[in-house]
């Protein structure tokens, strides 16, 4: 039994309420304890012994009522069938029907009585944790999880107990759920071989609840259960990037340990990068790259960093490295890593271009495989062609990727729109949006990347109009409020409302560097220079960004802090040169950093 497949179901648990409307997933056949009279596989038809005209009359009965949209007598005639002929296929079609039929109550009876005639089924208790789930009833999940662990075979319990944190990611109530879960999780604790990974669990849920101190109390606790398992070391990775410090020494701890793996190493690199703390990246990949010459993933990282620090000779190095080591196809090695590949070629496509070899750009962007990065490819095509002077051919290259799903029309938009931006025609970007969503007026993305168009040609009322559109359509939009906020703090007008704006996106998302940058600069703007010098620095910490960089650095330099001010820009323009912010700053305060 492929437990993927048993996890195949939650993706229904994080679209909400709609979830209901759709037919899940072929379930998983049980596992081999199942029970003898228990169907190994749901698909399988009932017995041609128990097909009798009574049966086949109810079963035609219920799917013609179905069609006909009676979707109550179809579930309750299925559900009859399922009981008297005892068949765990027409258990599973009475909960399809019923799920197909948004009919939350319908969908818990139907998955409630396929479970009590095979308790030990795994396809049964997932249907029905899946169902309590999206109706929120989230206590009502604490037995439904612990039940399912029971039916699990012990190689498969350790996945499940990683994936429910995703499981429960939308549930408006994250401090009711993180509860329910340490609850239903009492007996895993208890068991030495899946402890840590529990404790994880449970971290990661009081991380989603905001308990950053819960969080890596339940991390702390998972190592000291077995000190060998690489998710406590994992969860402390989320907490680290999270701007929990004190998380770090659990993943030096682990890497310290005999067999460590390698993901862990490699995570802990990136997040190196993400804090901008690239001497030490670099330090710990090319020990990596090292002792493992032959592993690929740390050359890819390694590519990735010298990439964006703009060291090209050596970022070419690396990635062409990674390809030459997983030039072998997925059915060879058992891993695909066409996702990996792409990425690579795509940075030394980009490399290539900003070179201005655009035959070997080309070159590179024709071998990206995934047809997801279509529109990626295109992008950066689009990106070569406007620099040669063809913006019309370039726009075009955009426009003609094809639309394989229901937002890819808007993607498409909003690429163009960007490629405008980038080359000078923000009039031109701001038309192109707000055409688009005059046709979907409520679309969110649309809304906030208009609002930010009108802004950058001088339409502020429209900025602002359009963002309090999104915030009554979305009250939890944080970066509606961030933007409406930072833009009247950067203007200097309505100070006291940019605070409670940008306040309440804190509040939202407590560990945005965006948002505390954002923050910091209304309480610069108000005066209140040491405060904002304390929150910049906090949001450079987190978030090392140029733009972040160009606002301590006028704080500093407004306190007097001269040389302090210009580390700071140093830093802002290795990061990005060309944010416009930053080169703004320079210029208003006529300084070389």
């Amino acid at each position: 039994m492929h437990f993927t497949r048993v996890l195949a179901v939650w993706a229904l648990a994080s679209v909400g309420g709609a979830a209901l409307s759709q037919t899940p997933p072929a379930p998983p056949q049980a596992p081999a304890s199942a029970p003898a009279d228990a169907a190994s596989s749901s698909s399988k038809p009932p017995a041609q012994s128990a097909m009798t005209a009574r049966l086949m009359y109810e079963l035609l009965l219920s799917e013609m009522s179905f069609q006909r949209g009676d979707a109550q007598s179809a579930v309750s005639l299925m559900l009859d069938a399922a009981r008297r002929a005892g068949d765990e296929a027409l258990y599973q079609r009475a909960a399809e029907l019923a799920i197909q039929s948004r009919s939350g109550p319908a969908a818990l009876e139907a998955t409630r009585a396929w479970r009590q005639a095979y308790p030990k089924s795994v396809a049964a208790g997932q249907y029905e944790l899946q169902v309590l789930i999206v109706m929120g009833r989230v206590a009502d999940t604490e037995d439904a999880v612990r039940r399912f662990i029971t039916t699990l075979p012990a190689e498969d319990r350790v996945t499940f107990l990683t994936a429910i944190p995703a499981m429960y990611q939308r549930v408006p109530d994250k401090a009711e759920a993180a509860a329910v879960v340490e609850r239903a999780l009492a007996d895993s604790l208890k068991d030495p071989a899946l402890a840590p990974s529990a404790w994880t669990t449970i971290g990661r849920m009081r991380l989603q609840a905001g308990d950053k101190t819960g969080a890596l109390s339940a991390a702390t606790l998972g190592q000291n259960a077995g000190a060998q398992s690489e998710w406590p070391a994992l969860l402390a990775l989320q907490l680290l990037t999270a701007g929990e410090p004190k998380a770090e020494s659990l993943i030096q701890r682990y890497l310290a340990s005999p067999g460590a793996k390698p993901e862990v190493s490699i995570g802990y690199a990136r997040a190196l990068v993400e804090l901008g703390r690239n001497t030490e990246a670099h330090a710990l990949l090319q020990g990596l790259t090292q002792q493992s010459p032959n592993e690929p993933d740390p050359w890819l990282v390694q590519g990735a960093l010298f990439a964006d620090e703009r060291q090209y000779p050596q970022a070419e190095t690396a990635l062409q490295r990674y390809l030459d080591l997983t030039h072998r196809p997925a059915s060879e090695t058992g891993v695909d890593r066409r996702v990996g590949r792409d990425q690579a070629r795509m940075m030394l496509a980009r490399i290539a271009d900003q070179r201005g070899d655009y035959a070997r750009a080309t070159k590179l962007l024709d071998a990206i495989e995934s047809p997801e990065q279509t529109l990626a490819v295109q992008a950066r095509r689009a990106d070569m062609l406007a620099r040669q002077g063809q913006m019309d051919a370039a726009r075009r290259a955009i426009q003609s990727v094809p639309e394989r799903g229901p937002d890819d029309a808007r993607l498409k938009i909003q690429a163009e729109s960007q490629l405008l931006r980038d080359h000078k025609q923000p009039e031109a970007a701001y038309q192109l949006l707000a055409d688009e969503l005059a046709r979907d007026p409520d679309d969110e993305g649309l809304l906030y990347d208009t609002a930010m168009a009108a802004e950058r040609v001088g339409k502020v009322d429209e900025m602002e109009r359009l963002l309090r559109q999104l915030i009554q359509i979305n009250p939890e939009a944080a970066n509606a409020y961030n933007a409406l906020g930072y833009s009247l703090a950067d203007r200097g007008v309505r100070l006291p409302e940019a605070k409670q704006l940008i306040e309440k996106a804190v509040q939202l998302v407590p560990d945005d560097g965006y948002i505390q940058d954002s923050l910091g600069w209304v309480e610069f703007k108000m005066g209140r220079h040491q405060e904002a010098k304390r929150l910049l620095e906090g949001a450079y910490k987190s978030r090392p960004d140029a733009e972040i960089a160009a606002h301590l650095g006028e704080v500093l330099w407004t306190l007097g802090d001269r040389e302090g001010a210009r580390k700071a820009w140093r830093d802002g323009l290795r990061l990005n040169p060309e944010n416009d912010t930053l080169l703004n700053t320079l210029k208003r305060f006529r300084v070389t950093p």
